[in-house]
């Protein structure tokens, strides 16, 4: 796989662990994303809300709020809604799962992470993602064209 066929993103790593964290980011920068990161639940909130990641890879067991507070508040804000969550936990029980998808999440991956996983995921994600801002856009362009046509 070359860099060429991954998006390149801006990717929020969500993890009280340190160790964690610096392992993500060294998995994901070599393809060249800007990574953010967060120690927090309400950091990870603020984070978001200020910088639009594209991706937002969050921890499940953190400090302040818990990943899935953290997802359901996001996805219920419209400004953060659409950013794609990869909860990253080393919760493995199919009731952690269902609660993370349940939370909004729009994938899974447990711990240890393997290389290879998460980078398929991330690029997987980031696809989505940047179809998602095009058609937005190609939307916005064709309701502006729509509404100077009516204006003549």
């Amino acid at each position: 796989m070359t860099q060429q066929d991954t998006p390149v993103g801006k990717i929020l790593v969500a993890d009280d662990n340190e160790p964690n964290r610096e392992l993500l980011e060294a998995y994901l920068s070599d393809d060249g994303h800007e990574i953010l990161m967060a120690v927090d639940g309400r950091e990870t909130i603020d984070i978001a809300t200020k910088e639009q990641p594209d991706l937002i890879l969050l921890d499940v067991m953190m400090p302040k709020l818990s990943g899935y507070e953290v997802c359901q508040t996001l996805k219920a804000n419209e400004a953060t809604r659409d950013i794609p969550i990869l909860m990253v936990t080393a919760l493995k029980e199919p009731a952690d799962i269902e609660k993370a998808i349940a939370a909004g999440t729009d994938d899974f991956l447990t711990k240890p992470v393997h290389r290879l996983e998460l980078k398929t995921r991330v690029r997987s994600l980031l696809k989505v993602r940047h179809l998602t801002n095009e058609r937005d856009r190609l939307l916005a362009y064709l309701a502006d064209v729509d509404a100077a046509s009516n204006q003549k």
